[in-house]
C-alpha cells in the first residue's frame, strides 16, 4: 500500500514519532483545554474541538524544548515535495457523542456529517454568502499524528481509497479551461460536488483508527472526514486527539494539481 496510489498510508509505530510526542502531546492537550482556544474552536454541541493552527510549534515541528518531528511518514512525504516548513499544527479532538447538531447547522449539513463523515477536500474553502468552493490553500499533504490512545470506534479518520485521482481528473478539467492567474478565484463547486458523488459510488470507504506513535499520511487530493463516535468506544477523558500538519506547497496551485 502506498499513499501515492491509494491516497493514504499508515506508518508505525515509529520511535521517532513517540519521541516527538513526549513534548508535543502534552502541549496539544493543553491547547485543547485552553479557554481562549475553546471559545474559538469548540463545535457541534461541544463534541469537536477543531483547533486549527493552535499548536505552538516551529517549522520543524519542535514544541517548547522538544525535538523536531521526524519519522518514516514525514520522509515519505518529503520524498515527493521536498522538505517544507511545517505550519502550526491543528489539534483535532473529538468527544463522546460526536457529532451533535449545532444551532446554526442545517439538518442537511448535519445529516451529511453523520452519514458521509463530513467528507471534504482540504484547501477548497467556502467563499462568499453562497459559500462557493474555491482553491485557497494548496496544501502539500496531510500528516496525522495521534496523541491519545483510543478504541477503533472513537470517531476515527475516514478516507475514500483512490479518491485523489477522481478529484484530480474532475478538477483538472475545470482548471484547464482558464489561465493559471485565475485559478484561485475559480468556482469549483459543481465539479467538486460531482467528484464527491463519483467517489461515493466508486471508491471504498476506509476507517483509520490509529495509536500514538503511528502516523497517517494523506494525499492532498484525497476525500476524507471523521466518522461519528460509536457508542461505548474506549477513550481517555481527553478524547480522541490528533495533531495534523498541512504545509503549503511553494509551487502553489500548479504543484497542487500536478505533483504525484
Amino acid at each position: 500500500m502506498s499513499w501515492l496510489s491509494d491516497g493514504y498510508q499508515v506508518f508505525g509505530p515509529d520511535p521517532e514519532v513517540l519521541h516527538w510526542l513526549q513534548s508535543a502531546g502534552p502541549a496539544a492537550l493543553a491547547a485543547a483545554r485552553d479557554p481562549g482556544h475553546r471559545a474559538d474552536w469548540l463545535r457541534h454541541g461541544g463534541t469537536w474541538f477543531a483547533g486549527v493552527n493552535v499548536l505552538d510549534n516551529d517549522g520543524e515541528g519542535r514544541v517548547a524544548d522538544g525535538v523536531p518531528l521526524r519519522g518514516a511518514a514525514l520522509r515519505a512525504a518529503e520524498a515527493v515535495t521536498g522538505a517544507l516548513p511545517l505550519d502550526p499544527g491543528q489539534v483535532s479532538v473529538t468527544y463522546p457523542g460526536y457529532p451533535r447538531q449545532d444551532e446554526n447547522e442545517s439538518d442537511a449539513n448535519h445529516r451529511y456529517r453523520r452519514t458521509r463523515a463530513a467528507a471534504h477536500l482540504d484547501g477548497l474553502l467556502p467563499v462568499g454568502p453562497d459559500r462557493r468552493r474555491m482553491l485557497k490553500e494548496p496544501h502539500a499533504w496531510i500528516l496525522g499524528l495521534p496523541v491519545t490512545d483510543c478504541g477503533a470506534g472513537a470517531a476515527p479518520l475516514v478516507v475514500w481509497k483512490g479518491s485523489h485521482e477522481v478529484m484530480r481528473t474532475r478538477l483538472e478539467a475545470v482548471f484547464a479551461q482558464h489561465p493559471k492567474e485565475e485559478w484561485s478565484d475559480l468556482d469549483l463547486t459543481d465539479a467538486y460536488h460531482a467528484a464527491r458523488r463519483e467517489v461515493f459510488e466508486t471508491c471504498p470507504r476506509v476507517e483509520l483508527p490509529a495509536k500514538p506513535g503511528e502516523a497517517t499520511l494523506l494525499h492532498r487530493l484525497v476525500l476524507h472526514g471523521v466518522a461519528p463516535w460509536h457508542e461505548g468506544a474506549e477513550a481517555p477523558a481527553e478524547g480522541r486527539a490528533i495533531v495534523y500538519f498541512r504545509p503549503h506547497l511553494p509551487g502553489g496551485m500548479p504543484d497542487w494539481l500536478h505533483l504525484p
